[in-house]
């Protein structure tokens, strides 16, 4: 018996340590770009326009594949679908690195899809497997996905400064292929779940819920500014005047502080009736920080780890609204494919038309005043997807 206790949770700590290192594949692989779209603009001569789709190509990706990730688990497993998303980022990244614009672009979609698979699965895994834990272990990945993204994008710019960005962005090659490995002992783990999750009666029709559709806007309007900061941030302070090193520092500082949140939100939220408060706070902490941006540059570390703070938190809570509003694993991975096919879709729309307002005003006041109404948006649907409710 104590083997066998033993054995379960050598199997309990593996799943654990295999599911952080997906989700460092969630953010890494595409945000090392941002620090380094100088270089790739002039190398490749790029417009402003097209380094926005660059920026932007990888949301509309996961806005694609987000609603089919739950019927390829179904047919082919959780665990499975994950490890051949992680070969597809592990790919994506290569192709990636090779010298044209072609394989730039279409590098980046494998990315995408790859990332898209895990985005969505990954909550729906952890509401199958550890129902007693998901706030701590939302938190967790969370975390870990905002660490491996600062880490990334702090090491990219000295990277390049050695070796070109080529080079550099194939480093981060090693991500997804140390995550693999460490996934392969999960290949064979699904099967009777899986058919049994085929076999089930339909779900919820997630697409006619008005709560599902306030999930979704939740995390759209969120993810928004985020991913413009994430796309544009090292630009914006570069045109302040600060140096490439400094603004691939605070773009790298932005996703540490994303990962603070998933240090307190466990315990707070425990504390909660339910979760509308909270949402409010995150998406006020993000439009607070977008305006001071536009007004104060100067104090830029500052308005960077409170826009990580408050993009952090928008990002566990819609995480959690994910698996708080429903009852059952396969509702969750319908409702996480709705949430993140819109939530991306609103978010890639984010970098385009924010280099395209940039374009036309000759500067990023109005384009920020636009992303801070914006997160208040947020704020606002956070108020109608907090309730303590279920689908």
């Amino acid at each position: 018996m104590k083997t066998l206790t033993k054995n379960n949770n050598w199997a309990t700590v593996s799943l654990i340590a295999a599911i952080l290192l997906v989700a460092m594949n969630l953010r890494v692989p595409f945000t090392v770009v941002a620090p380094v779209l100088p270089w790739i603009q002039h190398d490749l001569s790029l417009s402003t326009t097209a380094v926005g789709l660059l920026t932007s190509l990888p949301l509309l990706v996961f806005a694609a594949f987000s609603p089919f990730a739950a019927s390829i688990a179904a047919r082919f497993g959780l665990e499975r679908t994950l490890l051949g998303a992680l070969g597809v980022i592990a790919a994506g990244v290569l192709i990636r690195s090779v010298d044209s614009v072609w394989t730039l672009y279409s590098g980046t979609v494998f990315i995408g899809a790859g990332i898209a698979l895990g985005n969505v699965l990954l909550p729906s895994l952890i509401k199958r497997d550890f129902p007693a834990h998901l706030v701590s272990l939302t938190g967790a990945y969370s975390i870990t996905m905002g660490a491996a993204g600062a880490i990334g994008s702090a090491a990219v710019i000295p990277l390049t400064q050695a070796w070109g960005w080529r080079a550099a962005l194939a480093m981060f090659v090693i991500v997804p292929l140390v995550a693999l490995l460490a996934w392969l002992p999960q290949w064979n783990k699904q099967g009777n779940a899986v058919g049994a999750a085929k076999h089930q009666a339909p779900g919820v029709a997630v697409w006619r819920s008005p709560l599902a559709w306030q999930v979704s806007l939740f995390m759209g309007l969120n993810a928004m500014p985020f991913y413009i900061a994430v796309g544009w941030l090292p630009t914006i302070l570069m045109e302040h005047g600060i140096s490439a090193t400094a603004a691939g520092s605070l773009h790298g500082t932005l996703q540490l502080a994303t990962a603070v949140p998933g240090l307190l939100m466990a315990a707070i939220l425990r504390r909660m009736k339910d979760q509308r408060a909270a949402a409010v706070i995150a998406s006020s902490m993000s439009a607070i920080s977008l305006s001071g941006l536009m007004l104060a540059p100067s104090l830029a570390l500052l308005w960077a780890v409170l826009l990580g703070f408050g993009c952090g938190a928008s990002m566990i809570l819609g995480l959690t609204f994910i698996g708080l509003r429903t009852t059952n694993a396969r509702d969750a991975a319908a409702l996480s494919g709705m949430a993140q096919c819109v939530g991306y879709l609103m978010a890639a729309a984010g970098p385009m038309m924010l280099g395209g307002l940039h374009d036309v005003f000759g500067g990023w006041a109005t384009p920020l005043l636009l992303a801070s109404m914006i997160t208040l948006l947020g704020a606002w649907a956070g108020m109608l997807a907090g309730r303590a409710v279920h689908l």
